[in-house]
């Protein structure tokens, strides 16, 4: 079999477990196109010290043959939930070690991906490279602007722009828009240092912070969910399932496995309706804070420091004097900065500039909701046509819709892994 070339678009985790696997199992020659450091991406890249991992050591190798190298990597309990900076380091060392033992079948090239043509791939500044399949690992797409008054110097579009978050007064009340993962992260930036006297106030449309791991992981359930039913029976399976067992994490984590199936099965009608109603609930389940972050959150509440509410943003202006009045459900309130902190948006909207050249140029269309891009089931992207393509794969993120659980590390190495076993 000859020796393909193939072009990985993107350097944060799903780039570099991508380009690990490829090198490490094949013979294919890898161009990896990344303006930046590979190992770095959004995650882990923008991090502080104090953002730890949501997900325990052990689950977060990059090796899908050795489940302990990033707990024995960082020196850490396979049960402890190591900085985020950690985790950067680690993946950066993974690509710097690849690049160490296949570095005569590897190319970096610091650019940015623009757009494809048969056989070609072309970026901003070093023209076209020829290649014989691209890897799409691009990670999530852009942040969902639920509220917005752009240009504004009060309000954050992006949390993670270097300085932004420094920058906002100790004394000046803060608003987040959105109540996840991304506003716990900005919370702990706002109060690291201890000399904020203003308040902060998260506001979603449900207002459900994400809850905590326990320090200690019970072994998640054994469920049997493989008898058909509606979305209805297995809401009804599952609360059955978390009363029996007395611990919802062990059901939440025992799911895990068997999540794309069971999204897969759901109707369009199903998976809308959980979308609207059931989606954020999970979320709040699955992606858990650590326990000292969660100790550290509860603190702030109870100090009144941090508010967290219900409802929308319904206006949102400048005065003269700075700062934006935000309308709540509760009235109109000032605040000196405003953050937005909600997840990712919609495609296409939401779509990077890569990403939407292969829309434009109909190499993909869009996945079921809008929440990525549509694969066929070896991950392969569909085109606007309906075929898959039989060059183009994608991994990571912007699989979700066509699937559900393709966010966490474990899902994305085995994504990576079965690259190789992809169409010859």
């Amino acid at each position: 079999m000859r020796s393909r070339t193939v072009a990985v678009v993107g350097g944060g985790c799903a780039g570099v477990l991508a380009t690990r696997e490829l090198l490490r199992c094949s013979d294919d020659r890898v161009v990896l196109i990344e303006p930046d450091e590979p190992g770095g991406g959004l995650a882990y890249g923008s991090a502080r010290p104090w953002h730890l991992l949501n997900s325990r050591a052990g689950a977060m190798s990059a090796d899908p043959d050795d489940p302990a190298d990033f707990a024995r990597w960082a020196g850490v309990a396979p049960s402890s939930f190591a900085p985020r900076t950690v985790y950067g380091s680690y993946l950066r060392d993974v690509f710097a070690r690849t690049a160490a033992a296949y570095g005569d079948r590897l190319s970096v090239v610091r650019d940015r991906a623009q757009r494809v043509d048969p056989g070609l791939i072309y970026t901003e500044k070093s023209g076209h490279i020829a290649v014989d399949e691209i890897v799409v690992a691009t990670g999530n797409p852009g942040a969902a602007q639920p509220a917005a008054l752009d240009g504004h110097p009060d309000y954050l579009a992006d949390p993670w722009r270097p300085g932004a978050l420094e920058a906002i007064p100790s004394d000046a009340p803060v608003l987040l828009v959105g109540a996840g993962l991304t506003a716990v992260d900005v919370v702990l930036t706002l109060t690291a240092d201890g000399n904020r006297d203003a308040p902060i106030t998260a506001v979603s449309r449900r207002g459900q912070l994400p809850l905590t791991h326990t320090d200690q992981a019970a072994p998640p359930s054994d469920l049997s969910l493989d008898e058909p039913g509606t979305l209805r029976d297995l809401v009804r399976r599952v609360r059955r399932a978390a009363a029996d067992t007395g611990d919802w994490r062990a059901v939440v984590d025992g799911l895990r496995p068997s999540i794309d199936r069971l999204w897969g099965n759901l109707t369009p009608a199903e998976q809308d309706a959980f979308l609207r109603h059931l989606a954020r609930p999970w979320e709040c389940h699955r992606h858990r804070m650590a326990p000292s972050v969660g100790a550290r959150v509860a603190t702030l509440r109870e100090e009144g420091r941090l508010e967290v509410r219900a409802g929308g943003i319904r206006s949102m202006t400048a005065p003269p004097a700075g700062g934006l009045l935000v309308e709540l459900e509760a009235g109109v309130q000032w605040f000196g900065a405003v953050v937005n902190c909600a997840g990712p948006g919609r495609l296409p909207a939401a779509a990077g500039s890569f990403v939407r050249s292969l829309l434009d140029d109909g190499h993909a269309r869009l996945g079921p909701h809008g929440l990525g891009l549509d694969i066929d089931a070896g991950g392969r992207l569909v085109g606007a046509d309906g075929r898959a393509r039989d060059n183009l794969w994608l991994i990571g993120p912007l699989r979700r819709g066509a699937r559900w659980e393709t966010t966490a590390v474990p899902e994305i190495r085995t994504q990576a892994r079965a690259l190789i076993d992809r169409a010859k």
